[in-house]
């Protein structure tokens, strides 16, 4: 690319006729480098510009891929809680339901054990009932016995008295 000095130092040979007049060519080719210069400048600092830009946007480029990657291993990472949050409520709902039903079969061992006791204990109640209840008919047949042969002492008193 031609650069605005390239201009400036850019000698024409000169001809004696029919040639071109030197001091309009001498003030086009600078008002040429002027204007050169100025959009040489402009590129010069557009392509800086381009380049931060670029920069820039690859920056914001790696900060996307970044936070995409964070993304993508924050929802992983969720996921993976997820799963181990759901296995130990699944673990601790299996251990509560086996400790309910070893809870419940220990109660209801205990409530058959209990009941064959007090079923024990009914049985024993009748039994000594059934005892004291025979000992007071023999008791009471000794009593009818006595009266009876009381009540006949009694009358053969009162027929001798007679």
């Amino acid at each position: 690319m031609i650069t605005p000095l390239d201009i400036e130092n850019k000698k024409f040979s000169k001809q004696m006729m029919n040639g071109y007049n030197v001091d309009e060519v001498d003030e086009f080719l600078d008002q040429i480098m002027q204007d050169y210069e100025t959009n040489y400048k402009e590129l010069a600092s557009m392509k800086t510009k381009v380049d931060e830009l670029n920069n820039a946007l690859e920056h914001y480029k790696n900060i996307e891929n970044t936070l995409q990657n964070t993304l993508v291993m924050a929802q992983s990472t969720a996921e993976e809680v997820k799963s181990v949050a759901k296995q130990q409520a699944d673990q601790i709902i299996s251990e509560a339901q086996k400790e309910a039903e070893n809870i419940l079969r220990t109660s209801k061992e205990g409530v058959a054990k209990d009941l064959e006791d007090i079923d024990q204990k009914i049985k024993m109640k009748e039994q000594q009932f059934n005892d004291v209840k025979k000992q007071f008919d023999v008791y009471k047949a000794k009593m009818e016995s006595l009266l009876i042969s009381q009540s006949e002492i009694i009358k053969e008193i009162n027929k001798e008295e007679d």
